[in-house]
This record gives C-alpha cells, structure tokens and sequence, in this order.
C-alpha cells in the first residue's frame, strides 16, 4: 500500500553539537518521522566557486567574440536538438 509524505523543512541553528530540539512540529504523538540534516555553510564555498568558473569562461577568445544573435542561435539549437 502506498502512503503519501508529507515533506516539513525547518531551520534550526545548531547551539549544542549533542542535541537537537525540534518543536512545534506539525505531526501527532506517535507518528514515525525520517529525520534529514544538512548543513548550509558550504552554499558561500560553491557560490564563489560558480563565480570563479564563470569568470574564467567569459575569459575566453571564443566567448569574447560571440555576440547576443550567437547566444540566441545556440540556445535554439539546443531547444530543438531535445
């Protein structure tokens, strides 16, 4: 039997490393939860990461030399290559 999820997101700064209250939730006493933890201080890392990428790829001779009509020509190439 299939059972539908019901998918909550809350955030919570982390005060102790060896314990985690979660309050206020949105379930009954009793239910079965899987509980997922990520941390979000890598998004700055990757964040830069793109922005160091991107920089090195407007960089290049080939795309200092493309113009808008370029970009426009291939995005529709690819559109309908799919």
């Amino acid at each position: 039997m299939w059972r539908g999820m019901i998918a909550y997101k809350k955030y919570v700064v982390i005060e102790n490393p060896n314990r985690v209250v979660l309050s206020d939730l949105p379930f009954r006493a009793g239910q079965t939860v899987e509980i997922v933890m990520m941390a979000q201080e890598d998004r700055p890392a990757l964040s830069q990461e793109w922005q160091s990428l991107f920089t090195t790829i407007q960089s290049l001779p080939q795309a200092t030399s493309m113009t808008d009509d370029d970009i426009a020509a291939e995005i529709a190439a690819y559109r309908s290559a799919r």
